[in-house]
């Protein structure tokens, strides 16, 4: 027989999210979208075929927090079996630019492959070529209170 779940088993937690396909990425991406992050926190590693950004992101996740105190956390996005990583839209060299996340997409190619695509505003993308699905989201801090005291908000 099975307890019943108390109060405590809702309690806030972490989040540590894994995707294996697009509607598992699309939830990442509603997590991950207006995470703001230095350009230097990307990094590749091309023997581990991993790519992996340090994001500040926002938490989304906390409908009180949104309205009252917005909250943000440094979050750890993650892929695996990337075979190709290139970029449009963003200045590399200029290690002061901080870029921010829109959406985490998938272009499949066939057979699982396809290109993973991380739209950023002002026009920049990362285009991941994947052999398949493999990413994670992982809070890595305790969250803080958003530097600028409120909500991203978007354009209807």
């Amino acid at each position: 027989m099975s307890d019943d779940a108390t109060f405590e088993d809702g309690a806030e937690r972490p989040l540590n999210l894994g995707a294996l396909d697009a509607d598992d990425l699309s939830v990442i991406s509603s997590l991950a979208q207006d995470a703001v992050f230095p350009i230097t926190e990307m990094k590749w590693a091309i023997r581990q075929r991993r790519f992996a950004v340090l994001l500040n992101r926002f938490r989304w996740e906390d409908t009180a927090a949104r309205t009252a105190q917005p909250e943000r956390v440094q979050a750890l996005l993650s892929f695996d079996t990337v075979l190709e990583v290139a970029s449009q839209g963003i200045d590399r060299s200029d290690k002061d630019t901080v870029l921010s996340l829109l959406s985490v997409t998938f272009e499949p190619t066939g057979d699982g492959a396809g290109h993973i695509l991380l739209t950023l505003a002002g026009d920049g993308v990362i285009r991941l070529t994947v052999e398949a699905i493999e990413a994670t989201l992982k809070d890595v801090t305790r969250p803080y209170l958003a530097p600028s005291k409120s909500t991203p908000r978007h354009p209807e």
